[in-house]
């Protein structure tokens, strides 16, 4: 969605208006979106059965509609291939379909479809700009997320993607981009190494990041390289959710969302100040994401952004409400992790350990084996397929690993 801009400080007259206005403008785009969905998209029109449009004026009613979650997209998908009857359009007129790890299916379309030029131009990002771009363009949207807010902005866009980081080197040292989008690991990576190899990658002005954590010492790094860099936070699944405007002080929400804080894998909203589950509703009438729960934890924060804008704020990412995990900005879901187990019979249990080092995150595959069958280099080789990240395996003795049921442990600290 567009929107005339208003002065350089604010994308548009959005951020700035009267909280009251953008609540009730806000709830009368919802009732159109249910309207449009009940009429056009079958897996709605069942799970909102008897849901009257007209009587969602507000959250309370909005609270008394299930709650979507991620691993409900799986099944649904399955039975109504490519988007479970959660679009108001055939798959064929969207301009894109993308496969994120699950399978889950995503649509993309023209224009700032995921809403991603609002937190550009918080990051200073304007016409004219070089975006040099390395979030992935293979299998999930998040490079084109990023190259269809830059192009809304006015930017050019150079699509790197990932890896190859002596290709990219060479390329950021000769093509002198002023703006970065992509995970703050791989931007701390490039900065290190251009100054390993005597390259001059100062051109970096500022950044968007996600995918990961941007921790105090990386903010730091950057901040003594004059690069003035903000956290994004979205998913596949509904764009762009919020973003931050001042370093520190939470990330504003974005206007074409609604976003719930529920009890984590409940559906009805925590007390005021507590940590709850991210449930987001999106205002868009082709994919209506209607109380799609995220898995993310996190909480509202109190009084109006240092900024100016004045939509809620919330703490940013607290960890995740069940076993799943996001690592170097790919979800990994249990259901992957057993699905390893299942290509090699002789693993008798195995648990995937996440945690961070030197500012980045690290994966490890403990494998307690049945026999002597199983190879630590056919499980990694079956690991980085099917998580489609790499992970480090260990073979350890069976009674190290516990009988809990997890699959995923967490060791990362998030606040």
């Amino acid at each position: 969605m567009t929107h005339p801009a208003t002065s350089d400080s604010y994308y548009d007259s959005l951020e700035t208006r009267d909280p009251d206005e953008r609540e009730r403008a806000q709830f009368e785009t919802l009732r159109a979106v249910l309207r449009k969905a009940l009429d056009d998209a079958p897996a709605w029109s069942e799970r909102l059965a008897g849901i009257d449009p007209d009587a969602v004026p507000d959250r309370i009613a909005l609270a008394a509609l299930p709650v979507l979650r991620k691993s409900d997209l799986p099944p649904l998908q399955r039975t109504a291939p490519p988007f479970g009857g959660l679009a108001t359009r055939p798959a064929g007129n969207f301009r894109h379909v993308f496969a994120s790890p699950g399978p889950i299916y995503e649509p993309g379309h023209t224009g700032d479809f995921w809403r991603m030029a609002r937190v550009m131009h918080a990051a200073g990002f304007r016409p004219g700009d070089l975006v040099y771009n390395t979030f992935s363009y293979h299998f999930t949207p998040a490079g084109f997320m990023m190259e269809q807010g830059a192009h809304a902005v006015g930017c050019a866009v150079f699509p790197a993607g990932i890896g190859n980081t002596d290709l990219q080197l060479e390329t950021v040292a000769s093509l002198r981009p002023n703006r970065y989008a992509g995970t703050p690991s791989f931007l701390g990576i490039l900065l290190k190494e251009g100054d390993a190899r005597g390259l001059d990658l100062s051109s970096f002005e500022s950044g968007i990041v996600g995918g990961e954590a941007l921790t105090a010492s990386l903010r730091e790094q950057f901040d003594a390289r004059g690069i003035r860099v903000l956290q994004g936070y979205g998913t596949a699944d509904v764009g762009q959710i919020a973003y931050e405007t001042t370093p520190g002080a939470g990330l504003v929400l974005d206007e074409d969302v609604i976003v719930e804080l529920v009890e984590p894998g409940g559906t009805q909203p925590v007390a005021s100040g507590e940590i709850g589950e991210v449930v987001v509703t999106l205002l868009n009438p082709d994919y209506p994401m209607i109380r799609f729960g995220t898995g993310d934890l996190s909480k509202f924060l109190d009084g109006p952004s240092p900024c100016g804008r004045t939509a809620p704020r919330i703490a940013g990412w607290l960890g995740r409400a069940d076993q799943t995990a996001k690592i170097r900005g790919m979800f990994v879901h249990p259901g992957q992790v057993q699905e390893i187990a299942k290509r090699h019979p002789g693993i008798a249990r195995l648990r995937l350990v996440i945690g961070r080092e030197d500012d980045r995150d690290t994966a490890v595959l403990s494998v307690s084996a049945a026999d002597d069958s199983v190879s630590a280099g056919e499980v990694a080789d079956t690991a980085r397929a099917v998580l489609r990240v790499r992970a480090d395996v260990r073979i350890v003795p069976d009674d190290t690993l516990p009988d809990d049921g997890r699959h995923i442990e967490d060791t990362r600290t998030h606040a």
